[in-house]
């Protein structure tokens, strides 16, 4: 079930980078939604590591991100 706190993001993606992301995902067991969030977990988990935990949610609000 959706969870209605959760943020919603579209994305436009080329057809080539459409198709090779659904193959990537079923090759993996995944929904396409599934390994978006796998790789954007990824990629956040190593930034974190190279560059320090990100604060959530932020203490300064007037850098706040949308």
């Amino acid at each position: 079930m959706r969870n209605k706190n959760n943020k919603h993001l579209g994305i436009e993606i080329d057809p080539e980078l459409h198709y090779k992301l659904h193959y990537i995902a079923k090759y993996e067991g995944r929904s396409a939604n599934g390994e978006i969030l796998y790789l954007i977990r990824r990629a956040i988990r190593d930034f974190e590591s190279a560059e320090g935990t990100i604060e959530y949610p932020p203490k300064d609000t007037e850098n706040k991100e949308s």
